[in-house]
């Protein structure tokens, strides 16, 4: 009988295999406390055997020699254990903090602690995937277990998207070959710490984008950080291109919230090009297809707005079609008759329409409603990607282009002259952090607490008229309000006299006095 330890072929009793075998766990203790520069293609000096020499360590390299009989992979460290005797070879995973346990094999390979084989690109315990059930998430389903050897948790965060969305998610998700579905309603959490406080801030970016798909990612990102600990993965994967800024959103909130999870973006790594390579890809592993027909348009979804792109909006000459929106009637069609509403707000947020209290999701909700049978809040834009290409887009943001016309006419009121210019110019940063990706960047969240401290007194009613398309202020009230009329009325009064402007204005306007002068020669 061959030992382990010894690597003869000595017979030993009971006892001595025990003792035999508690020398094998010294040593490979004592290989796993080494670096892994020191374990890299390293022989070390093991003391406690006069059989070290039979031992190798090897670091897991993006490939290992055939010869070992398993493939690599740069994710996750791997120590295999390799006796040079002829008749067998022993494969050992190290985990941290876990009991190394030896398995003698005869004349075969034994993968141990628990570990299942590689996949073709090496070898993840289970990856929480962003999933919508359409084409490519299904594909990544089983390109995910085949190229990584694991389970595949898919996730679904439901923003607002509509419930036919999430129909059939479950069943779509299970015959991809994922074991569970995790689906979260976030919706009342996106308006309320992540649409408000861009509401508060007053961030849009690049003059018209509202950052209704910007916004909504760190919202589903940090909730897929949130499962992935509560279901033991150690990986999360996300269906974005390599050519847009959702890829970048959610890999930044993944690395701000936990650094130590894998990120896997399939994109960036398979052969498949295009929808005819994915559903070809689809068929081979027997996954069923989608049958949904296939919009011209790429869209984007949630209760803040739906996004349109592609097919003819990529030539910027092409105006958009009616039969493409979704949330709003044409203005040309819209009611004949405005439509008032009043808008009331704390501190800069909405609480209320028409005096009626709403949760931050019932508000959105209701104003989306209203604002879309009157055409509000289309806009046709060219922007820069974060990834330097520009690119087209067509958004649909009914309840948030009411939202923020009532805020921004509610702060002409309550803010002064200097204190509006510098929320102005650092709204230009928000939107700009936001649309990047940083949203939980401190610089953010520092602006953040200034928009919040600065709007303390922004509370008050909005009247708004709408038409066809349009949104204009037909009132304002605020307890906090700047105006006085006893100083606005061009009637005279106590608090300004008219005749101390000759005295302002000599001095405001001496500098160009000088300078005029001095041209001159006078």
């Amino acid at each position: 009988m061959l030992c382990i330890s010894c690597n003869s072929l000595t017979s030993h009793n009971w006892k001595e295999r025990e003792l035999c075998l508690e020398a094998t766990m010294a040593q490979l203790q004592a290989i796993s406390s080494y670096s892994s520069t020191d374990l890299l293609f390293r022989r070390p000096k093991l003391e406690s055997s006069p059989y070290h020499d039979k031992l190798y360590w090897w670091r897991k390299l993006p490939f290992v020699p055939e010869q070992l009989g398993t493939r690599g992979s740069g994710i996750n460290g791997q120590a295999i254990v390799h006796n040079n005797g002829s008749l067998f070879q022993n494969l050992t995973r190290v985990h941290s903090n876990q009991a190394i346990r030896a398995v003698v094999s005869s004349e075969k390979e034994t993968v141990t602690s628990g570990a299942s084989n590689s996949g073709l690109r090496g070898k993840l315990n289970k990856v929480v995937l962003a999933y919508s059930g359409g084409l490519d998430t299904s594909v990544i389903v089983p390109w995910l277990r085949e190229n990584y050897g694991c389970e595949v948790v898919c996730f679904t965060a439901d923003v607002g998207q509509g419930i036919k969305e999430l129909e059939g998610l479950e069943e779509k998700a299970k015959a991809s070959g994922a074991c569970q579905l995790v689906v979260k309603d976030l919706k009342e959490e996106f308006v309320k710490d992540y649409i408000f406080p861009c509401l508060r801030a007053g961030a849009i970016y690049e003059r018209k984008y509202l950052l209704g798909t910007s916004m909504a990612r760190p919202v589903i990102a940090k909730a897929m950080v949130d499962v992935a600990k509560e279901v033991g993965a150690d990986a999360v994967s996300h269906g974005c291109t390599g050519k847009g800024n959702d890829q970048v959103r959610f890999e930044l909130t993944f690395f701000a919230l936990n650094p130590e999870l894998n990120v896997v973006a399939p994109w960036r790594e398979w052969e498949i090009r295009g929808r005819e390579d994915a559903i070809e890809y689809a068929k081979k592993h027997n996954v069923p297809v989608p049958v949904t027909k296939k919009s011209i348009y790429s869209r984007d979804r949630n209760l803040w707005h739906l996004s349109h792109e592609g097919d003819i909006l990529e030539d910027p000459e092409n105006e958009p079609k009616n039969d493409m929106y979704m949330m709003s009637v044409d203005p040309e069609h819209a009611p004949d008759q405005p439509e008032y509403i009043e808008i009331g707000m704390v501190s800069g947020l909405p609480v209320s329409v028409n005096g009626e209290e709403l949760s931050p999701a019932s508000l959105l909700s209701k104003l989306n409603e209203i604002g879309g049978r009157h055409g509000i809040g289309r806009i046709d834009m060219v922007e820069n990607r974060l990834v330097g290409m520009k690119s087209r887009g067509v958004y649909e943001t009914p309840g948030g282009t009411i939202l923020f016309t009532a805020a921004r006419e509610l702060e002409s009121l309550t803010l002064d002259r200097e204190s509006i210019q510098q929320k102005d110019s650092l709204a230009l940063k928000y939107a700009e952090l936001v649309y990047a990706g940083r949203w939980f960047d401190p610089l953010r969240e520092s602006i953040d607490a200034f928009m919040k401290k600065i709007t303390e007194t922004t509370t008050g009613s909005v009247r708004l008229k709408l038409y066809k398309g349009s949104v204009t202020v037909a009132g304002l009230k605020s307890p906090y309000s700047l105006y006085r009329q006893d100083i606005s009325s061009f009637e005279s009064g106590q608090i300004y006299d008219q005749a101390d402007a000759a005295g302002f204005i000599r001095l405001y306007g001496l500098p160009m006095k000088v300078r005029a002068m001095l041209e001159k020669g006078i």
